[in-house]
């Protein structure tokens, strides 16, 4: 929904109902992620997009049929489909949407989760998106599919029609907003976690993930605009003020004047945070490791030669950091692509971290096999399966880490 987030404040203000369809869950190669989402207006607008361009038709005409007063559904789009050749995904992947519509009444509480995500307060709303035999109202009491509930921290709006149920999601929808992770779960009619009548889709707006760089260099402008690119919150920050100046790092939210090992315990460094050590200066770098690979970042890099990475793990250990803590260190950052220009060393080190992220090979896709596309590890307690038909390691089989290193939801 965020990716639609402005299009949707616009036809809330003007009380235009609004067909929303939302990626609740992929398999094998598919191009958009859970969360990702196309909205249709009654008059033919549109905004987002679920699959780049392979199915967005049929969903614009399920998206119109729910606006004049179809019930809310989930469709799966794949090559199994016996439309495949006319709406499949060519990719040769398959994924679940959600189509519902959207107003004052389906969400009555969206002007104040637009708020919380302007704001950066962490926000997650969750949907019923499948019923159980039936789906629409449940004979047992229980609230129907589309139904909405609404996660903050310190309070909920809304209800998935069972006190519950109620309680199970908010639970779990608080903890998948301290990962920065969204998906479905799924449970029994009063929230129980074993069972898998009501499929659940939690999807997450956490505050942008940080990307920390020090050192106020022609590399940390690069890779500031980059990570200001994937969607990270991005700081530059400097001892030296001749140097770290708003002027010079346009890209960034913002550029601290400080000594970098003094300013990193002062940031809230969480499970999604990279940090990006360009000084390559031991009397900057060291101190400043010491204290990042003694974190839980995501992604901790430094550049430099292969020497003066060989020098910088002797400093280190002779301050006391373990063999685990220095396996953490990503030095010589980047990958190998040949990285000249400071241009191209920020693309080498994002490729990095996107690769860190997906489990990806860091080979060409020419020379692989299988699925192009590296999924979410699945939100799953147990080897369960998602979506009620699927495996719970998605992609092959391959286990990403568990780190947001990308912003999502």
């Amino acid at each position: 929904m965020r990716d639609v987030l402005d299009s949707l404040r616009r036809w809330y203000a003007d009380g235009v109902p609004v067909g929303l369809a939302t990626v609740v869950g992929v398999r094998k190669s598919a191009p958009r992620q859970p969360g990702a989402a196309m909205a249709v207006t009654p008059d033919g607008e549109v905004a987002g997009s679920v699959s780049g361009g392979c199915v967005e038709g049929a969903v614009y005409e399920v998206s119109q049929e729910v606006l004049a007063g179809a019930a809310p559904r989930r469709i799966t789009y794949g090559i199994t489909d016996e439309q495949a050749f006319s709406v499949g995904l060519t990719c040769g992947g398959e994924i679940d949407l959600f189509v519902e519509r959207l107003d004052r009444a389906t969400l009555p509480d969206f002007d104040a989760l637009a708020a919380s995500i302007d704001a950066g307060e962490p926000a997650a709303v969750a949907t019923i998106v499948d019923a159980g035999a039936g789906s629409g109202a449940r004979s047992d009491g229980g609230a129907g599919i589309g139904a909405k509930l609404v996660v903050w921290r310190d309070r909920v709006a809304g209800s998935l029609g069972r006190e519950g149920l109620d309680a199970a999601v908010t639970d779990d929808a608080r903890g998948l907003l301290e990962q920065g992770q969204t998906g479905e779960r799924r449970y029994g009619p009063n929230g129980e976690r074993r069972l898998d009548e009501v499929g659940v889709f939690i999807q997450s707006f956490a505050p942008r993930p940080r990307m920390l760089v020090f050192g106020a260099i022609d590399f940390a402008a690069a890779v500031a605009r980059v990570g200001a690119f994937l969607g990270y919150r991005v700081t530059v920050c400097d001892a030296r003020s001749v140097f770290a100046t708003p002027k010079r790092f346009p890209e960034a939210d913002e550029v601290v004047v400080e000594w970098p090992h003094r300013y990193l315990p002062t940031v809230d460094v969480d499970g999604r945070t990279v940090i990006c050590v360009l000084t390559h200066d031991p009397k900057f770098d060291v101190p400043l490791l010491e204290v990042a690979l003694r974190t839980t970042a995501a992604y901790v890099g430094a550049m430099g030669s292969r020497r003066t990475h060989d020098d910088r793990i002797a400093r280190l250990r002779e301050r006391g950091l373990t063999d685990t803590e220095l396996a953490r260190l990503r030095s010589p950052i980047g990958l190998d692509v040949g990285a000249r220009t400071p241009e191209e060393t920020a693309v080498s080190i994002a490729a990095e971290i996107v690769q860190l992220r997906w489990g990806g090979t860091g080979r060409p896709l020419s020379e692989t096999e299988g699925a192009i596309h590296h999924q979410h590890v699945p939100i799953r307690e147990s080897p369960e399966r998602v979506g009620g038909d699927s495996p719970d390691l998605v992609g092959g089989g391959r286990a990403a880490t568990a780190h947001g290193l990308l912003a999502r939801g």
